[in-house]
């Protein structure tokens, strides 16, 4: 009998041995999994940055490299924004960049003979694998060991996390998830075991989070939220007290550090609710220990004069700030999230941009796939096992698909939730389905539990384990092929199918910012739409009077303006910005739809949304029968724009498709309407090699005294 008592708690020893084994093998498979699905742009393409917004992340990252960070903090930039400039170190999130110079310097010290582009271009990978082990971690404390698992190995390569974390996206959101994902598990943690140091652990992922993205208002707002509805459910105990005090006090102000965030978490009406519920927390903890020490009575007669005059004081106040000013209102990207109807009615220049329209349902299956039907699964069973923690997964993945409906950028903010609650759902139907199974290793006694208890049928938990099997393929392939196809190629260097399946390159982009470089003076001032601002600053090297930082809706209004205008009234603007060349992009030969045209109503709508701008009408450039048209029944208006005028010049003697009369453009699918004309104001000076980017230059004025 000691033989064989002794024999089976070895072998079970082995077996938690070989089940921590197996769990850091899947771990470190999911998190190099991460990593290598990202690189399929490096592998497809040489290391390049992607998108706009990048190339400003690492022109500034760069420069702190090189120059170190009080220079970089102190920095005006006079590329940027002509005549205004910049303020570098006030106007940003510095975290993203600070982390890429650490890593640099780190690599340095060790020897690690690396370029700072490299170090900006693989940055996001490394931290999505790091997002896969705090995905476990998270779970695992949440739920189980099983579910973290699964959740891990689902984020690992979901697309809607993929898009902004493959190799070149050198954005925040590439370490911003990884940092509330982190700020995340310390506060659950803190909420489980009640101890300050998990609250300041939180903190201090918080404030990395703040550092790092202006998303840091969500997360600030769900804690929150978290612990207001664990009062509202009797669940507020001395360890919620104590984490969420630690965290808000610590974390409000390391987050003020930040010189672009400064007084708004005791400001602005976005972080309202998290100091209202951190007052609230120190009116129940006070009113526990009136209760402790007074009667019945006492304490009754001293909670209701309390109650009023606190409720009374506390309304007064709170109207005397936001009347005063001092409680600065929502912001306009906010209240477009509360009201998906707000940013096209009032803020046009918010509307315009694509990452802020809501999602299709098509977006939601394309970027999650299997998960969307597990991630109601995944709530289900933790509303049937409601605790503490279980409750903040609720919120999370419920406030996480709101937010991701009204604004297609969040969808981001919503793929490591549903990778938790679709991983919650598979384990837990995984562990009933194949429960029955006994394992020879465990000891005797855990057989004779298991066998008092009803055993699945096999013949089912066969078929849904290989349905599961089926299923997770079939996410597999789904996740490869969306990160190949449609999230590893660049926005700078464009790629097609050509008739025969090889694949054709449009460098256009990178042709004319070397052209730019190259061939026009030091200080040339280039106007074109913000779209391209950062990317003209950081690879020609050249001043730009608007970029994507969209602060000024003023400035962005004039260049709309001039754009909108015909040849004489644009050429007022362009003098008066001291304009020296005018970029555009024109995708009519090769089929580029994100062009200049297919943007130009928003460039008449933010035009014409300022006073000075108030003649320019939205429907003067639709047709009679109220169409957008580029061929002969389009809007004189539009016909003799200068937009209009810089993209079509000398395309009405150019065929672009067989069969198709010269001057056919294959994005609208029309003859254009206006084909024989020259320019008064502007002189062609270079158009790429597909006709993607055209440059023009801003004609001297006359000699004026010549007869």
């Amino acid at each position: 009998m000691l033989g064989f008592g002794k024999k089976a708690s070895i072998n079970y020893q082995d077996l938690q041995k070989q089940e921590t084994l197996l769990t850091i093998s899947i771990l470190t498979l999911a998190a190099i999994l991460s990593f290598a699905t990202r690189l399929f742009s490096v592998l497809r393409f040489e290391s390049v940055i992607h998108e706009f917004d990048p190339y400003f992340n690492y022109r500034t990252t760069k420069y702190l490299a090189e120059q170190g960070f009080y220079a970089f903090h102190n920095w005006f930039d006079d590329r940027a924004w002509y005549p205004l400039g910049r303020i570098i170190g006030g106007t940003i999130y510095p975290g993203l960049m600070i982390t890429s110079a650490t890593l640099y310097r780190l690599c340095q010290f060790l020897h690690i003979d690396i370029d700072i582009r490299n170090v900006c271009v693989f940055v996001a990978p490394l931290f999505s694998s790091l997002t896969t082990l705090i995905t476990y971690l998270l779970t695992k404390e949440v739920f189980s060991k099983g579910a973290g698992l699964t959740a891990a190995s689902f984020v690992a390569i979901v697309p809607g996390y993929i898009s902004r974390s493959v190799a070149g996206s050198y954005d925040n959101e590439g370490i911003a998830i990884f940092c509330m994902l982190l700020t995340y598990y310390a506060w659950i943690k803190a909420c489980k075991t009640g101890v300050i140091l998990w609250g300041a652990l939180a903190a201090l992922a918080y404030f990395y989070m703040v550092s790092s993205w202006g998303g840091y208002v969500f997360l600030i707002n769900l804690i929150p939220l978290h612990v207001l509805v664990l009062m509202i459910t009797g669940r507020f105990s001395h360890r919620i007290y104590v984490a969420y005090s630690t965290l808000y006090c610590i974390g409000t102000i390391l987050s003020m550090q930040i010189s672009f965030v400064g007084f708004q978490p005791v400001q602005s009406s976005e972080h309202m609710l998290a100091l209202g519920v951190f007052g609230l927390c120190q009116i129940v903890a006070f009113t526990d220990y009136l209760r402790s020490k007074l009667t019945i009575e006492e304490f009754e007669t001293l909670f209701a004069f309390l109650m009023y005059t606190l409720g009374a004081i506390l309304t007064i106040g709170a109207g005397a700030l936001a009347l005063s000013g001092r409680i600065a209102p929502w912001t306009g990207r906010f209240y477009s999230l509360l009201d998906p109807s707000y940013a096209k009615n009032h803020i046009p220049i918010i509307a315009s941009v694509s990452e802020h329209q809501p999602t299709s349902w098509s977006s939601f299956y394309f970027d999650l796939q299997i998960l969307v039907f597990l991630f109601p699964a995944g709530l289900y069973f933790c509303f049937k096992r409601l605790t503490d923690t279980n409750i903040f997964l609720i919120l999370y993945g419920a406030s996480s698909v709101y937010f991701a409906g009204v604004m297609v950028r969040l969808m981001l903010v919503l793929a490591p939730a549903a990778c938790i609650l679709a991983g919650v759902a598979l384990s837990h139907l995984l562990a009933r389905f194949m429960g029955a199974v006994t394992i020879s290793l465990v000891p005797e006694q855990k057989k004779r539990k298991a066998a008092q208890i009803p055993a699945q049928s096999g013949a089912t938990a066969s078929v849904f384990a290989v349905l599961s099997i089926i299923l997770l393929c079939s996410y597999t392939l789904h996740c490869t092929w969306v990160t190949s196809e449609a999230y590893s190629s660049p926005s700078i260097v464009l790629s097609a199918r050509a008739h025969d399946g090889g694949r054709i390159i449009f460098d256009d982009f990178r042709e004319a910012y070397g052209w730019l470089r190259a061939n026009t003076p030091v200080d040339a001032r280039i106007m074109s739409w913000w779209d391209y601002g950062y990317q003209i600053t950081a690879m020609a090297n050249r001043t730009v009077l608007v970029d994507n930082n969209t602060w000024n809706n003023t400035h962005i209004s004039r260049v709309g303006q001039a754009m909108a205008s015909s040849e004489e009234k644009a050429l007022e603007i362009m003098r008066e910005l001291d304009v020296d060349y005018v970029l555009v992009i024109f995708g009519g030969l090769t089929g580029y739809s994100s062009d200049d045209i297919n943007k130009f109503l928003w460039m008449v709508r933010i035009g014409g949304s300022t006073d000075r701008g108030a003649h320019i009408k939205e429907w003067d450039y639709y047709s009679p029968s109220g169409e957008f048209r580029v061929d002969k029944e389009g809007s004189q208006t539009l016909l003799n724009c200068l937009m209009y005028k810089m993209c079509y010049y000398r395309f009405g003697q150019v065929y672009t498709e067989g069969g198709k009369p010269p001057g056919y453009d294959r994005v609208r699918g029309a003859e254009i309407g206006n084909k024989d004309f020259e320019l008064d104001v502007l002189e062609e000076a270079y158009t790429t090699e597909h006709w993607l980017v055209r440059i023009y230059k801003v004609k001297d004025l006359p000699n004026r005294g010549t007869i």
